[in-house]
């Protein structure tokens, strides 16, 4: 089984934090958005992986490199961002016809993967959301069989968003569908859907059935990337899967995950908040943040605030969205 991971897109709801590292090795809960991906796929049993690159792609590479040094995989490059249909299109060579499930890598659902994989049918992640008009949607009938999926609807006639999560068992199907789409007319973005190679595929008669995920997390937006750091790290806190080095003068309140290297004194850190490796904090009361890697941070009180690897904040402040290598002084 081979798994698709795009990780191309530049993440510009995210900046200034993607202005330096891809979206998809934002720190969460101890780990990345691509390692909670990566390690979830690797314990249902996926075997070969390919990651959809482009936008600071060395940074995934290094990453996959250091992290799974025994991973089997390939990296495929997407220069121009033309959408999802157009980062599946450009895997065709190094998938073949092997099936594949597709996972986009700003994406962390709570799901069955193994379960998934057993299907004799091709499947779609849906989640019913309040306003699907944002989404790409599935339209079932009352046995879950997908009858249409439409990208970002106006009038949507579903409610049932899809979460980016698809299992393709036609892989040659769906490569000729999307072959075909590239040839006919891109959005007004100029970008080519997924959505739009899935529904040819379904027009054609091949079957897809929907599974309904039990969380969605789309990480793509400062307030869904804390409100995961959050839900992520209370559920590793209740696994005890949490081992914190202890720290003088400090309170930790849970769910916290603190990487190795770092140095905390008169402090109060917690709950729902990931540091990173290396990092410096004095005299600061921090919660529902995510802190990066050798930052320092001095006399500062955060809540719900994303601070990127080796930025510098000293003063007093409540929300911050603070890009890599930045210095700043509130006081």
């Amino acid at each position: 089984m081979k798994a698709i991971i795009p990780v191309a897109g530049a993440g510009t709801k995210l900046r200034p934090l993607t202005y330096t590292q891809p979206k998809a090795l934002i720190p969460i809960a101890g780990k990345t958005i691509l390692s909670v991906i990566v390690d979830q796929l690797l314990e249902a049993g996926v075997t070969e992986f390919v990651f959809v690159i482009g936008y600071l792609g060395e940074k995934i590479q290094r990453y996959i490199s250091k992290t799974y040094p025994d991973l089997k995989h390939t990296f495929v490059t997407q220069n121009d961002r033309r959408g999802t249909g157009h980062a599946i299109w450009l895997t065709r060579d190094a998938v073949g016809d092997d099936e594949i499930i597709i996972v986009l890598g700003d994406t962390v659902c709570d799901y069955n993967v193994h379960e998934i994989m057993k299907s004799s049918v091709s499947q779609i992640g849906v989640r019913k959301v309040d306003d699907p008009r944002s989404f790409g949607v599935a339209e079932l009938d009352d046995k879950d069989r997908v009858l249409k999926v439409v990208e970002k609807p106006l009038i949507p006639k579903s409610n049932m968003a899809m979460v980016g999560v698809y299992y393709i068992k036609e892989t040659k199907a769906l490569f000729n569908s999307l072959d075909k789409h590239l040839h006919d007319n891109a959005d007004e973005n100029g970008e080519y859907h997924l959505t739009n190679g899935l529904e040819l595929m379904i027009n054609s008669g091949i079957e897809f059935k929907a599974f309904r995920v039990n969380n969605w997390f789309d990480c793509g937006k400062k307030e869904s990337l804390l409100s995961t750091n959050a839900i992520l790290l209370k559920q590793m806190h209740e696994a005890n899967k949490t081992n914190l080095p202890a720290f003088d003068t400090t309170v930790i309140i849970q769910p916290v995950n603190i990487a190795e290297g770092c140095n905390i004194s008169h402090s109060i850190i917690g709950p729902n908040v990931t540091i990173g490796e290396h990092t410096t904090i004095d005299s600061s009361i921090i919660k529902d943040s995510i802190i990066g890697s050798y930052a320092e941070l001095e006399e500062v009180v955060l809540n719900s605030s994303i601070i990127g690897n080796d930025a510098y904040v000293r003063g007093l402040s409540q929300s911050l969205n603070i890009g890599d290598n930045t210095e700043i002084d509130l006081g």
